[in-house]
């Protein structure tokens, strides 16, 4: 059984991604700073929350973060938390944790905002993350902003909602997707199912 930790913004609902993992036979403990992650084999960083109030919660462990990354320990960043990613947002004031080059912006206001259900993926690259998903599969989104990356060769899969919306990034052991892969049923669960084999190795 993998041991995983999901990092708790302070802002709740969380429990669909804990239990989408434990469907998965992972063993998951939520958390609030990175003191003692290293008995983890995987960290998450859910969906839920705005990004200032959300990095200020991890400021006292920006650095325990960047070591995870550089002792390459596997991390899955859900619509908020992958986008906490990057260098800076529009939706907040404060530094991204800056693991990635780019930024997030908000999406065109000609676009009904928030994007909220169901849309299909455009698999562009061979991923860890989408290894067993088909091309056009169908999953669910929540959000109203999108990442702009340096380098797009980290961008696996979009998501076409009148405007190309990177859906899964992944460079190394930080994986990202836009939507809730917790919320996307049995292509959701694929993923789950693969990011944690990724924990085990």
């Amino acid at each position: 059984m993998v041991k995983v930790a999901i990092f708790d913004y302070g802002a709740g609902n969380i429990f669909s991604l804990k239990s989408s993992l434990e469907k998965n036979d992972a063993q998951v403990d939520i958390i609030t700073n990175l003191d003692k992650i290293n008995g983890y084999s995987g960290l998450l960083l859910p969906g839920v929350g705005n990004f200032d109030p959300a990095i200020k919660s991890l400021s006292t462990s920006k650095v325990a973060f960047q070591d995870l990354a550089k002792n390459q320990t596997p991390i899955l960043g859900i619509c908020l938390g992958m986008e906490m990613f990057f260098e800076k947002s529009e939706e907040g004031k404060l530094n991204g944790l800056g693991v990635l080059e780019g930024e997030v912006v908000i999406l065109p206001n000609k676009l009904k905002i928030p994007h909220m259900g169901w849309n299909d993926l455009q698999i562009k690259k061979s991923s860890i993350l989408l290894e067993g998903v088909k091309e056009g599969s169908w999953v669910y989104f929540v959000h109203s902003y999108r990442v702009k990356p340096k380098n797009d060769n980290i961008v696996k899969a979009d998501s076409d909602y009148g405007i190309s919306v990177p859906a899964v990034i992944e460079n190394g052991i930080l994986f990202g997707t836009q939507f809730h892969p917790e919320k996307s049923g049995k292509i959701g669960a694929e993923m789950i199912k693969n990011f944690l084999r990724t924990c085990k190795k």
